[in-house]
């Protein structure tokens, strides 16, 4: 184990100083104290779940890499989540996609195909008329303030 928290260490260390941060500049972006970046840096202390994510935005790390770098026990639950197959899209939902004359015309991002393709996973979707239905939904959702 301690092999493991010297590498992470190391790796962050390492990736910090290349891009000229300091332990208190890291701190300062990640919202904890510097002794918090010092401590998991010497492998005294593991990222919570929560802190993986903002270390891993701010230093331009692959999130799932400093996850399990950070936690090794959790590569089992990420290989067992790779290894399901994927569910199938519906008929519907191919035809969809396909139709690039309407997904131009809708002006469909690729933010609002992925959340369609997501609803399309459970197979109420029978129609492109019902994908652009709910686009229009979605779009007109007033934003909270």
């Amino acid at each position: 184990m301690k092999r493991t928290t010297t590498k992470r260490g190391e790796f962050l260390k390492a990736r910090r100083a290349a891009l000229g941060l300091t332990q208190r500049s890291l701190a300062q972006k990640l919202g904890v104290e510097a002794s918090h970046v010092a401590f998991i840096e010497s492998g005294r202390r593991k990222p919570s779940l929560r802190l993986v994510a903002k270390i891993a935005d701010t230093l331009g790390l692959d999130r799932q890499q400093l996850l399990i770098l950070a936690h090794p026990e959790a590569k089992a639950l990420i290989a067992a989540t790779k290894s399901t197959p994927p569910k199938k899209t519906a008929p519907s939902w191919q035809r969809f996609i396909k139709n690039h004359e309407l997904l131009a015309r809708y002006h469909v991002t690729d933010r609002e195909l992925h959340a369609l393709e997501n609803l399309s996973l459970l197979g109420t979707v029978h129609a492109a008329k019902e994908f652009l239905a709910i686009l229009t939904l979605i779009r007109d959702i007033p934003a909270i303030k």
